[in-house]
């Protein structure tokens, strides 16, 4: 029943994938899209915008867009404008990359699909502040394994991957965790956080993230509503050891 119901959703999504690259030739010509573009300091403007990039870095850079809740990168921009040349670590690459590199003085993201890393690897030339590291998830059935949920990777040990982080050593002003094994990236995470940082956990709702949310016994944010790409609303969460910080950005968001 589970697989059937993964295959099902699977099916929907692709479908609406494709869907909306056909509307986006067409919205193109039509000049629907620069329309939004120029009204794009409206949230509903610019998460109409956002619908037509689904699934294209490319595109979603474009309008210069991570792809969490719109009030989550609202207040991620705010917190990184007060911290002149933050120091960001991303557990999972993409557009966001591109957003944080635009925006922190020091960015390193940690991808594990090698595919997607040459992809967004071309993308980061010329972001000298940047880096990108690849940390393969080869399968496994050893004890000590980090296992994703999502049944593309079941089986892959993703250890290498969660420890990047640890690796690298310091700490780091702002966390992004949007990637895979998310609970324990989190626990890796906490360790590395500034007294004064924040950590940005995207698709919080999703059950199998709640726990490992409530069990950080951080201070938390959560945003949920209008959500780049997506036709329906989602939930990004902001994390801090310090719940003052958090009070300080959504009383300036308000």
């Amino acid at each position: 029943m589970t697989r059937l119901r993964d295959g099902i959703e699977g099916y929907l999504k692709r479908s609406y994938v494709v869907l909306l690259r056909g509307l986006r030739a067409f919205a193109r010509v039509a000049g629907l899209l620069s329309w939004l573009e120029a009204r794009a300091g409206s949230r509903t403007h610019l998460w109409l915008r956002s619908l037509f990039a689904i699934h294209d870095i490319d595109d979603l850079a474009s309008i210069d867009l991570p792809w969490w809740t719109l009030e989550g990168s609202c207040l991620v921009e705010v917190f990184l404008r007060r911290k002149t040349g933050a120091r960001v670590f991303e557990y999972g690459s993409g557009a966001s990359t591109l957003w944080l590199g635009k925006r922190a003085g020091e960015v390193h993201s940690v991808e594990h699909d090698p595919t997607w890393s040459v992809i967004v690897e071309r993308r980061l030339e010329g972001h000298a502040n940047v880096t990108l590291h690849h940390a393969p998830a080869p399968f496994s059935d050893d004890p000590g394994a980090l296992h994703s949920a999502k049944r593309r990777w079941r089986g892959a040990d993703f250890r290498d991957y969660v420890l990047t982080i640890e690796r690298l050593g310091g700490v780091f002003d702002l966390i992004v965790i949007d990637g895979r094994c998310r609970a324990a990236c989190l626990e890796k995470a906490v360790a590395y956080l500034k007294d004064d940082g924040v950590i940005l956990f995207d698709n919080s709702r999703r059950k199998r993230y709640r726990a490992a949310i409530a069990g950080s016994e951080l201070a938390r944010l959560e945003t949920r509503g209008l959500t780049a790409c997506l036709p329906y609303p989602d939930t990004t969460t902001l994390l801090a050891r310090r719940p003052e910080a958090l009070r300080a950005l959504e009383e300036t968001n308000a």
